[in-house]
């Protein structure tokens, strides 16, 4: 792995949380904007919702690359690049 790359897999580890964060609040807004529009679409049928549908496919299209991103520096932390990582104290 080159200087760069491990650099780039360090920070990945490092805003690990911040991905999960990311994904559960796209997925939250995505929710409550799609309830929203239901409701004011309930209200009155003539409401527009071609593009807010777009919207919300857009947002929850978001969350699930910040879940793809969460899920990789899971897989980094796994193969050894997490230098900030204690060892384990058990005898092997």
């Amino acid at each position: 792995m080159t200087a760069t790359d491990s650099r780039f897999a360090e920070r990945a580890i490092r805003r690990r949380p911040l991905f999960l964060a990311l994904s559960r609040i796209g997925i939250a807004v995505a929710l409550l904007l799609a309830a929203y529009y239901a409701y004011r679409r309930y209200e009155d049928p003539t409401f527009p919702i071609g593009v807010r549908v777009a919207l919300v496919t857009l947002i929850l299209l978001n969350a699930r690359q910040n879940l793809r991103q969460y899920k990789f520096a899971t897989l980094l932390m796994g193969t050894g690049t997490n230098k900030n990582e204690k060892p384990s104290s058990r005898p092997e």
